[in-house]
């Protein structure tokens, strides 16, 4: 034992920082917690407010808008995970059959540079070539005689706006994994299959989308892990109290109700139901994967 502790110890200390900014902003901040069942107010602090239960969970599912945020979040996240698993395959698939090195990178450069800008820039981007006054893409449509859409105005367009927008930042990023899996299929199938007469459709049916199958079923259901989380940082820089009862979700519910109206510890309970409901499907999903690809962590 004193043996390993010599030849390792170097990397515990550079794991230190890490595992302390880890205890300090992830573990310690769960204490606070419990205010989820307080009626908290800041100059009683958790010892002093008084305890109420599960009346704030109550609350929750009696408030007018409470159900609606709830459906409204599924439905954003479903539609996320759904078009961001199956466009990155589409692309990598697309990409795959590219025989210039060239261009396949410079592709690939191009479409991977979204994912690292943040929702500010692009949500102030988005904004400005949507706006129904000179925007970009409003000025097209009424070239061709349609009229202007309120893109992030109007809760149908709203969610429309929503999802397209993310699948572009992130198709490119999120097809990293797919191409990955493409360059480890063995050359020799391809070669055997076009010795056999199969076209490059054929080769595709029968030998690439079957061997991806495996890690697209693992990224599919580790995903509904991630089934409430519709983007806080994206709707909080779209939206506006004109697509409140189609794009408010629990991220930015939590953060109006318990932040900016100084409703603490409501805001903590819709977050901590939230958390709840992640961490079961987290746990299904996984069991999911076990099961349908036998994916495992260790």
């Amino acid at each position: 034992m004193a043996s390993y502790w010599r030849k390792t110890w170097p990397f515990h200390v550079l794991l230190l920082p890490a595992l302390i900014l880890c205890i300090v902003f992830q573990y310690i901040p769960l204490f606070g917690a419990v205010i989820a069942f307080q009626d908290y107010e800041p100059w009683l602090g958790i010892k002093g407010s008084p305890w109420v239960g599960l009346e704030h969970f109550r609350y929750l599912f009696s408030y007018p808008d409470g159900k609606q945020v709830i459906l409204n979040t599924l439905i954003i996240a479903g539609l996320k995970l759904i078009m961001n698993l199956i466009i990155p395959i589409i692309f990598a698939l697309l990409l795959n059959e590219v025989s210039r090195i060239y261009f396949k990178r410079v592709v690939q450069t191009l479409v991977y540079l979204p994912h690292f800008l943040s929702w500010v820039i692009l949500g102030g981007i988005l904004i400005d070539i949507l706006s129904t006054e000179g925007g970009i893409v409003n000025r097209m449509l009424n070239s061709f005689g349609i009229p202007s859409i309120f893109f992030l105005g109007k809760g149908e367009w709203f969610r429309l706006t929503v999802v397209v927008s993310d699948v572009w930042k992130e198709f490119g990023f999120s097809a990293i994994i797919f191409l990955a899996t493409l360059v480890g299929i063995n050359p020799a199938l391809y070669e055997a299959a076009e010795i056999d007469g199969a076209s490059r459709w054929q080769q595709v049916i029968s030998i690439t989308i079957p061997l991806m199958m495996p890690i697209v079923i693992v990224v599919a259901t580790l995903s509904l892990g991630r089934i409430l989380d519709a983007g806080f940082d994206q709707i909080l820089n779209l939206y506006n109290p004109l697509v409140y009862s189609r794009g408010d979700i629990i991220d930015t519910f939590v953060y109006r109700e318990g932040l900016n109206n100084g409703q603490f510890s409501f805001g903590t309970a819709v977050g901590l139901f939230k958390s709840a409901i992640g961490f079961i499907m987290i746990v299904i999903s996984y069991r999911m994967a076990y099961k349908l690809a036998n994916y495992r962590i260790f």
